[in-house]
């Protein structure tokens, strides 16, 4: 259940009028009363004899008690109060009970107190209630209002356990404004899968991922299909921007624009210059770590950007494990430009779950810890390479380096979730937490035809190959080897050791290296963790169809056929 406390105005009858009127988009539907501070108040929606003119003087009559000027400039508070969509529908009386615990929470009108300030409360929904209240008491003081909005959620959270409803992680101030009941009913008339709102802010957000110039932002919303409004000064600098989709308009068929900042506070003008002069300064530091250095010469294609994506992703990994708050935040804010470049350029067979996830984990990517801007140089300038080297076909090479790249940013997800929930960022774990889940999707698709061709490799091995790389895995990791052994993706697992010998690696070294990585031991497919491992860390290629075949003679023509890979339903990782 999610409380907003609106802005205040001053003019109660137009606060009532739109509460009863259609709505922005037609919207409301039988609105109505359902409490208020007297039981007497009318109901301009109930009964043919009551006015919005009664309605507001009953409520306006401490305020005009007042003298002049001692009245409050904005004297009308509102309160939404909405139900999740999956939780049933409440009655009026259910919605009167909560519509006075949040009064009484917020400081308006306290429990037992008759002089409290004056309110109503209208539902023209199903999902939600308004309540409109005047800031002036019955006797002439105003209402201790601190901290209303904390306390507004704090009892939000309490009435959903008493009524069953959706439990929603406590917020810290960080998360974008939801969009409106009138907003969600726009697009599910016009059939859009999201509220222009969302829509708005994914695409502005995959505009900005691995962007480095205002020019180059701008040409990204432009090219996206955007209708852009630049606000500028009359000295002729950019002060700002707004953004609308084409075939989103009001009531006068004009376009429906929206600021940045008001799609989410890190997409505002100033903040995203911020980010371009953070990597401006990051590439000017002589001091700065290797791994921070973008020199080397872009990706030629899908598979290349997302071979790359891959180490500086794991790299991340360690960062976010181990790092200072502020860098840490700073990777996951990247880590989110990673994944709307990889959802933008994405295969079909795994675009929806990896926009999914590129989508909630927007949530992950602000809290109230400060970034440090520039030690994400590499994720950011990963993002971009991911997007200039263009989409993936989602076959042969780029599409194995694309399970590649999927699995490392489950872990770096994963390391997020894990990092939120230490800090007690509870919608950003969360957040964090569904990404995960979209990201296995996203790997199962991505991985199953890649490992099923290493699967049928390493089941054409000779036996005393495969004895030999399971002495490997006995000595690198004596724990595990037994459970890796028994799993399907173990035939896998043996042709990449076979491949990373035959490439000049040591098996066992190498074996060691990846294994000794985080979340191994909670993994549900220990090999396939591995198999990745192994083949980023050894340079081969992702497509096993690529290498050539170094079998053994003695191996092949013994006449007995081999069985297709089995189904790869399960999920790659588990972690606990």
């Amino acid at each position: 259940m999610i409380p907003s406390i609106h802005k205040g105005g001053s003019e109660t009858i137009g606060l009532i009028n739109y509460l009863y009127g259609p709505g922005t988009d037609e919207v409301h539907i039988d609105p109505h009363l359902v409490a208020a501070f007297d039981p007497l108040t009318p109901d301009p929606g109930r009964d043919p004899k009551a006015t919005y003119e009664q309605l507001e003087h009953l409520l306006d009559q401490p305020v005009n008690a007042l003298p002049s000027s001692k009245r409050p400039e904005k004297h009308v508070w509102h309160l939404s109060v909405r139900a999740a969509p999956e939780d049933p529908i409440l009655s009026d009386e259910d919605w009167a009970a909560i519509a006075r615990r949040m009064v009484a929470a917020t400081g308006i009108a306290p429990d037992g107190d008759e002089q409290a300030c004056r309110w109503a409360a209208v539902r023209h929904a199903d999902d939600h209630i308004h309540i409109i209240a005047t800031l002036v008491r019955d006797d002439g003081r105003r209402p201790r209002r601190h901290n209303e909005a904390r306390r507004a959620q704090a009892e939000c959270r309490r009435i959903e356990v008493d009524y069953g409803l959706r439990r929603v992680p406590p917020g810290d101030g960080t998360a974008v404004k939801r969009p409106t009941s009138a907003e969600l009913h726009k697009a599910e008339r016009e059939g859009r899968e999201r509220a222009a709102r969302e829509e708005l802010r994914e695409t502005v957000r995959r505009a900005v991922a691995g962007a480095t110039s205002e020019e180059e932002f701008f040409g990204r919303l432009a090219a996206a299909g955007l209708l852009i409004r630049k606000r500028v000064a009359p000295s002729g600098d950019l002060l700002g921007y707004k953004v609308a989709l084409p075939d989103n308009r009001n009531g006068d068929k004009e376009p429906v624009f929206y600021a940045g900042y008001t799609l989410s506070p890190d997409l505002s003008l100033p903040r995203i210059r911020k980010r371009f002069a953070d990597d401006s300064d990051a590439s000017s530091r002589s001091d700065r770590a290797p791994s921070d250095r973008a020199s080397d010469p872009a990706p030629t294609g899908p598979a290349t950007a997302r071979r790359r994506a891959a180490t500086v992703v794991w790299q991340a990994v360690l960062v976010v494990d181990e790092g200072e708050d502020g860098q840490v935040a700073a990777h996951i804010a990247a880590a989110g430009e990673v994944l709307d470049a990889l959802a933008k350029t994405s295969a079909a067979h795994t675009r929806h779950q990896l926009r999914e996830a590129a989508f909630v984990f927007e949530r992950a990517t602000r809290s109230h810890i400060k970034a440090e801007r520039g030690h994400d140089r590499t994720l950011r300038q990963a993002a971009r390479d991911l997007v200039y080297s263009g989409p993936a076909l989602g076959r042969g090479e780029d599409g194995a380096t694309t399970a590649m790249v999927i699995d490392m940013a489950f872990f770096l997800v994963t390391a997020a979730a894990h990092w939120h929930a230490k800090k007690g960022h509870a919608q950003q774990a969360a957040a964090a937490r569904e990404a995960a889940e979209h990201l296995r999707t996203a790997y199962q698709a991505a991985a199953d035809v890649p490992l099923g061709v290493l699967y049928q490799r390493g089941r054409r091995l000779s036996q005393p190959l495969r004895q030999k790389q399971a002495a490997y895995l006995r000595a690198a990791v004596p724990e595990l080897a037994e459970q890796i052994l028994a799993e399907p993706g173990w035939h896998a697992l043996a042709a990449t050791l076979a491949d990373t010998e035959s490439a000049g690696h040591d098996p066992a070294a190498l074996l060691e290296e990846a294994a000794g990585r985080r979340e191994l031991g909670t993994a549900d497919s220990i090999s396939d963790v591995l198999v990745w491992r192994l083949r980023r860390l050894a340079d081969l290629p992702a497509d096993a169809t690529t290498m050539p075949d170094r079998i053994p003679a003695a191996a092949k023509g013994s006449g007995h056929s081999v069985s297709p890979a089995p189904s790869r339903g399960g999920r790659p990782h588990k972690t606990r």
